[in-house]
This record gives C-alpha cells, sequence and structure tokens, in this order.
C-alpha cells in the first residue's frame, strides 16, 4: 500500500521503518523539515516534491517546495494530541480518496472534535487507532522498526466504517507485527486511563520525591525504585497533552486511588485495626498484580525465579543465555539488578517451576554462583 504518515515522531518514524520494511511505499510530512528529513534518513520512507512527484533533495530548506504524495492509499495521523483533529480534517480534504487513520492514545474527545469538522462522508473515511506501544524517550532518533511487534493495536471503527477501508488499517496494522483488538472510544479511553495514564502519574509523583532527597538515600536505589520510575522520564509536554484530552476517565481512577492512598495514610498512624488495613492494602494489590496478562497475552502464570551472580564484565549475559539455552531452558522473563558500589550484578530468571532445580543444578556446574541463601529457601519448602 502507499501509505503516507504526517507526524514524524517516536510512533510515526517507527511506523514508517515497520511499513518500508514489509514492502509497502511510505512518504513522510512534519511540519519541522528537520525531523522529516531525520526520519527519511533513518529509513522511515521518502519524502516528494508535491509539484513533481519525486523524491525532494534536501528538505530541511526552508525555501524548498512544498511536500505532499500523490494519491495515497492510507493517511496516518501522528502528530500531537493537541492538533491531531485539525490535521485529521486537513486529510480528509486533500486526500479524498485516501482512508484516514491516526495514532494518539486518547479516541472519544478526537473523535467528537473530528466530528465538528468534517462532513458526515469524509468522517466515514477516518478510522481511529491507538497502538499500545512507546518509550520513555522520543522523536525520529528513539524510532524502532519493532516497536509495534507483539502490542495490542486499538482500531475503534463502528457500524457505518465501510469493510473495505477497514481491512486497510487491520492489514496495516497486522504488517507492522501488532495485534489487533477492536474497542469502542469510550471503552478505550477508560482502559487507557487504567493500564497507561495513572500508571504515567503515579510513576512521575513518585520519582518527584527523590529531588531533595540526600544522594546518599538515592544511592539505596533498588531495582523496585526503578521498576517504578522508568516512564518518569516522559515528555510532559506530551503527557500533558494525554492526560488533558482523557481527563474524565483519569480523574475517575486518581479519585479511586486517592480514597485507598487515604486509609494507608491513616493505617501508619498505627492505631487499631492499622497493620490489618496495611496488610489488605498489599493483598488487593496482589489481586490486581495476578490479573496483567502474561507472556504474549496468555492468562497470567506464576513461574519460578533463579537468581544467578554475575560480574560486570564484557560478554557476561551473552555466556549466561547460551549455557541457559545448553541446558535446554527456555527463559520466560528476567531483570537485573546492580550491586552498590562493586561490579556484580543480579540476574533474576523467570523459569517454568517443574525444571528450576534442573537449571539450578546445571548453572552451578558451568560455574555460574548461585546465592546460598536462594538454594537453602528452596530446600526448606
Amino acid at each position: 500500500m502507499r501509505v503516507h504518515i504526517i507526524g514524524t515522531g517516536l510512533l510515526g518514524a517507527s511506523l514508517g521503518l515497520a511499513l518500508s520494511a514489509n514492502g509497502h511505499e511510505v512518504t513522510l510530512e512534519d511540519t519541522s523539515p528537520t525531523a522529516q528529513q531525520l526520519a527519511a534518513d533513518l529509513g522511515a520512507g521518502r519524502v516528494v516534491n508535491a509539484k513533481t512527484g519525486t523524491e525532494a533533495a534536501d528538505t530541511t530548506d526552508p525555501d524548498a517546495p512544498d511536500t505532499a504524495p500523490a494519491h495515497p492509499d492510507i493517511v496516518v495521523v501522528a502528530t500531537p494530541p493537541d492538533v491531531a483533529a485539525r490535521v485529521i480534517a486537513t486529510a480528509l480534504e486533500t486526500y479524498p480518496d485516501a482512508t484516514v487513520t491516526d495514532v494518539a492514545s486518547v479516541k472519544t474527545r478526537l473523535l467528537e472534535s473530528v466530528k465538528t469538522l468534517v462532513t458526515r462522508s469524509q468522517l466515514d473515511r477516518y478510522i481511529g487507532c491507538h497502538p499500545m506501544a512507546g518509550r520513555e524517550k522520543s522523536g525520529a532518533i528513539a524510532a524502532q522498526a519493532d516497536l509495534f511487534t507483539a502490542r495490542p493495536w486499538v482500531i475503534c471503527s463502528d457500524e457505518d466504517t465501510p469493510e473495505s477501508r477497514l481491512g486497510e488499517v487491520i492489514a496495516m496494522a497486522t504488517d507492522t507485527g501488532a495485534s489487533v483488538l477492536h474497542l469502542d472510544p469510550r471503552i478505550h479511553d477508560a482502559a487507557v486511563a487504567k493500564v497507561s495514564h495513572v500508571p504515567q502519574i503515579v510513576s512521575s509523583l513518585v520519582a518527584s520525591q527523590l529531588r531533595h532527597a540526600p544522594l546518599e538515600e538515592i544511592a539505596l536505589a533498588g531495582q523496585g525504585l526503578r521498576d517504578v520510575t522508568r516512564i518518569a522520564a516522559s515528555d510532559p509536554g506530551l503527557w500533558t497533552q494525554i492526560l488533558t484530552g482523557n481527563a474524565e476517565e483519569v480523574r475517575s481512577v486518581l479519585i479511586d486511588l486517592r480514597t485507598e492512598l487515604d486509609e494507608v495514610i491513616a493505617a501508619l498512624e498505627l492505631g487499631p485495626g492499622s497493620t490489618g488495613l496495611l496488610a489488605k492494602a498489599i493483598a488487593l494489590g496482589n489481586e490486581g498484580h495476578d490479573r496483567i496478562p502474561g507472556k504474549h497475552g496468555q492468562p497470567p502464570t506464576t513461574y519460578a525465579v533463579v537468581t544467578i551472580l554475575v560480574p560486570d564484565t564484557p560478554g557476561t549475559l551473552a555466556r549466561l543465555f547460551k549455557d541457559i539455552g545448553d541446558l535446554g531452558v527456555n527463559v520466560e522473563d528476567f531483570r537485573m539488578d546492580h550491586a552498590s558500589g562493586r561490579k556484580l550484578g543480579m540476574v533474576d530468571v523467570s523459569v517454568v517451576p517443574a525444571i528450576q532445580q534442573e537449571l539450578e543444578i546445571g548453572l552451578l556446574s558451568k560455574g555460574w554462583q548461585i546465592p546460598e541463601s536462594a538454594i537453602e529457601k528452596e530446600g526448606t519448602a
């Protein structure tokens, strides 16, 4: 297909890389000539001269002709959320034969805005999408061709959506390696408030508490803090747009969260029944955690964890995973923590419980160190 991408940030450039790798003809457009050229230089697509239809030379030149493709099959709007509606409406007008979609993370308010800007017949050519993928980094320089692989790609169509146009969008999403899901816009917005937008706020608020903490306190940070605050490095401007765009749903979840947080704060006064309230808060978190899907969207699975001590030297991790593979063991998941003040790390490898002991014995025979406390704990279980 001929796909024209408007907006060459992380998502737009990543989409261009993925589609180009699958043989689609991708053209690029951005209000920033430099960002547009960077995405093209990285292989996300090409920039064409609107007058000649040929590839543009240097689009960073402010005097260069405007660029646009001739007749795209699909136009993907990958601009910031606060301008997406206007860009979608312009694309529907500019490309009267194309299917127009977007990758914005909020759908209900965007759809309502688009409805006020276009005709009914134009609206039939618009299909809202949201690929559930991203990074804490932004811009084309952070783009990855496999960003969407195995990630959910939500499509918000309705009964009036022409099957042929829906088929085009599904085919495009599938060719990025994503898994297509169909959701009503309001259900989508309620879902992302819980699984994406509120986690971003919580991560940012936890990281905010570190601003004035003494460095000797922060030096004690382990993997738990890193896990919670990883997405706190996200772009403030983009997230302000996302949160305001889904304000009603996000506010609803935060009110519920505040109620439970107030209960924890009250329990920490250590009055009668406080330990029960604290235990309940942690237990309810266990229940929620256990509902998070496992690998490849499968039902949650409980794995055994084998901890291996590894020196911080080149090639160590490659050798560890080769040895695990040579033992015929499949790694379901892993994480790594770093010792403070020492060039030593601890790798937690998640495996099917039935092969935990086999893996430990095999790794010990190959010279790897497994903390004695872990083996003793298993032996007394």
